[in-house]
């Protein structure tokens, strides 16, 4: 896969024509609606002819083994296939092997240095006698280079079909999903959540479901409530019991805590909570993970901020997730919703207190748009990538790139004359926080949140990684 961003006087013809890709593959898996329109600064996902496949009308996983010459079984395990009749079309496959033809002064040692594998495999995956002797025109089947495991979770607010259907059609690239949410109430029951449809679907591909808690009460989060629960060891007892009653009834693997705005002065308490919470869940197997807000020091003032003690999490439950995202917020000045500088400033503290095989990296799927000049109390609105590069279209504007934050933006002026600005992710940005993964060796990525329509992340995250499922 390759990311191509377009420029002034190109047309999806021509990018199809300098890549050697098919168009109607690039329309797939960009899910093009209008393939004569490209806009300037637009980021494409280009999918490489024989290493990659996406998914057409009619077909089958047989029918694509059969096409290039593998089985079903290694295309399923490729792409963390679990259920082979749930293919989706646009959705892009990496395939086993490609094929390469020996060119003269050809070696088998350099063919498998500047493809990512070893002799020995080239070998084996062609019945080699003699490695020394490779006659020059010579087809070679080169097995795919392995990509490092990683982690995913995605939270979702979508209890609807819809929501579910979503879950299935992605759910190869999830290790966890988190619907969101219980909350806690103060004699320590929870809220209900119609689950059932997303926790099918959860299982159908192979996905590890965690119950999310939240201190969510009245369109905020509470801090009297979490203070309640807190400060009473009985409550905790409580709460953890109905926890185990949920989880065990309707089949979650673990609970992901997302306590926010707690009271400073509950920080132990808060610490002592989750210690309480695994000594009931590690005897039955589960999981036990928090939500963590971004902070660059230890002792970083604010109420979001001082209660979410690092080390201590580190150290108690089996990971985090670290929500490095929301710099633009909506009620805030138009900015990136996750700068990379911002992102990597909050990750180089974390990895000093948190073990990294511990920190799930927040990745929003998002963006928003803002009416400028910006005043203070306005929203901006929350805007999917397919949708912000649809604005960029539909007003004639190009996309800038702010190689800083490693972000798409651009700005439009509506048909009544107002101003807008608008931050989004596209293949580069989201390239930009998978290097980021990689360079600060982490467990892997956490998305907020499922329901917008963002179709370049699935190829570029399957490029850079192989997915672990528990």
């Amino acid at each position: 896969m390759r990311i191509h961003v377009v420029q002034q006087g190109e047309s999806l013809w021509q990018i199809a024509q300098y890549y050697g890709s098919n168009i109607n593959q690039i329309i797939l898996v960009n899910q093009l609606s209008n393939p004569n329109v490209v806009v300037i600064g637009q980021a494409l996902v280009i999918p490489e002819t024989n290493k990659e496949y996406v998914i057409q009308k009619g077909d089958t996983l047989w029918s694509i083994a059969q096409r290039f010459g593998v089985t079903t079984g290694e295309l399923a395990e490729m792409n963390n296939i679990a259920d082979p009749s749930l293919l989706y079309i646009g959705e892009m496959l990496i395939l086993p092997y490609f094929t390469y033809v020996v060119q003269p002064g050809d070696n088998l040692w350099g063919i498998a240095n500047r493809n990512g594998v070893t002799v020995s495999q080239i070998v084996q995956a062609n019945n080699i006698s003699n490695p020394a002797l490779i006659n020059v025109g010579t087809p070679l089947r080169i097995p795919a280079a392995a990509r490092p495991s990683t982690e995913i979770n995605a939270y979702t607010t979508q209890t609807t079909p819809q929501g579910a259907q979503e879950v299935i059609a992605l759910g190869e690239h999830f290790t966890y999903l988190t619907p969101f949410m219980y909350a806690i109430r103060a004699d320590g029951t929870l809220t209900d959540m119609q689950d059932t449809a997303l926790l099918d679907a959860a299982e159908a591909q192979n996905i590890a479901p965690l119950l999310v808690v939240t201190n969510f009460a009245n369109n905020s989060f509470d801090s009297d409530l979490a203070a309640t629960i807190l400060r009473s060891p009985d409550l905790q007892d409580t709460l953890i019991t109905n926890l185990l009653e949920i989880i065990q009834t309707k089949g979650y693997e673990g609970v992901n805590f997302d306590f926010e705005y707690v009271y400073p002065e509950d920080r132990e308490n808060y610490n002592a909570f989750l210690r309480k919470v695994v000594e009931r869940f590690k005897p039955e197997g589960l999981l036990v993970s928090t939500a963590l807000a971004p902070k660059i020091t230890a002792d970083q003032q604010g109420l979001l901020y001082e209660a979410h003690d690092y080390q201590a999490h580190g150290e108690i439950v089996d990971f985090v997730v670290i929500m490095t995202y929301e710099w633009g917020w909506a009620g805030g000045e138009p900015w990136a919703i996750a700068p990379i500088n911002k992102v990597r400033e909050v990750l180089d503290y974390a990895v000093t207190v948190i073990p990294r095989d511990k920190i799930l990296m927040g990745i929003p799927l998002y963006g928003r748009d803002w009416k400028i000049p910006w005043v203070d109390g306005t929203f901006a609105r929350t805007v999917s990538p397919q949708e912000a590069v649809a604005l960029a279209a539909r007003y004639g504007v190009p996309i800038e790139y702010d190689q800083e934050y490693q972000s798409p933006y651009f700005r439009y002026t509506d048909e009544s004359g107002q101003q807008h600005e608008v931050w989004f992710e596209d293949a580069r940005s989201i390239q930009a926080k998978y290097d980021t993964m990689k360079i600060y060796g982490l467990r892997g990525g956490s998305y907020w949140v499922l329901g917008t329509a963002f179709p370049q992340n699935w190829p570029v995250l399957q490029t850079n990684f192989k997915v672990r499922k528990l």
